[in-house]
């Protein structure tokens, strides 16, 4: 990393971002550009768990190539000055890289429903089983994270 100072290499810290953050970008590999998109998720085991739709451009990428990057934030802030260039911003976030695994076992996908609506303050879930068949869950198996960050921030 360039700016070491802005590195975040506190293990626990980079747990946390993980934690609170609810999006995660994720970037997939394709011809002649990068494919990216926008998901919600849940942690849990150093994993993200991410529900869709069984079959769109994404799937269809994935089972080409299941190596994808993500980016994750929190408390991004513009953080505003009487001159235009010394405006920043606030920030908190992560890059990491990882193997995605397509999850289509009914009990495997509703352990994982289970991380994503936990992640998100949902707990003693019950699904609808027509609702659990329809749906993929990518198991994005974290195999290294960095984080960064910007701006005043408490300890």
């Amino acid at each position: 990393m360039r700016r070491k100072e802005k590195e975040i290499s506190n293990k626990n810290l980079l747990n946390e971002i993980l934690i609170q953050s609810n999006m995660c970008r994720l970037a997939i590999h394709d011809t002649p550009y990068p494919y990216i998109v926008a998901l919600n998720y849940g942690y849990a085991d150093n994993a993200l768990f991410i529900h869709c739709a069984k079959e769109g451009k994404k799937i269809k990428l994935l089972e080409k190539n299941n190596k994808v990057c993500f980016q994750i934030d929190i408390g991004s802030e513009i953080i505003k000055h009487t001159e235009s260039c010394q405006w920043t911003t606030k920030y908190r976030s992560i890059v990491g890289i990882g193997e995605v695994e397509l999850i289509d076992d009914f009990d495997q996908k509703t352990l994982g429903l289970d991380v994503i609506m936990n992640h998100s303050g949902k707990a003693d879930n019950t699904y609808n089983s027509k609702a659990v068949d329809k749906v993929l869950i990518l198991k994005v198996n974290i195999k290294e994270i960095s984080g960064k960050q910007a701006g005043e921030w408490e300890s």
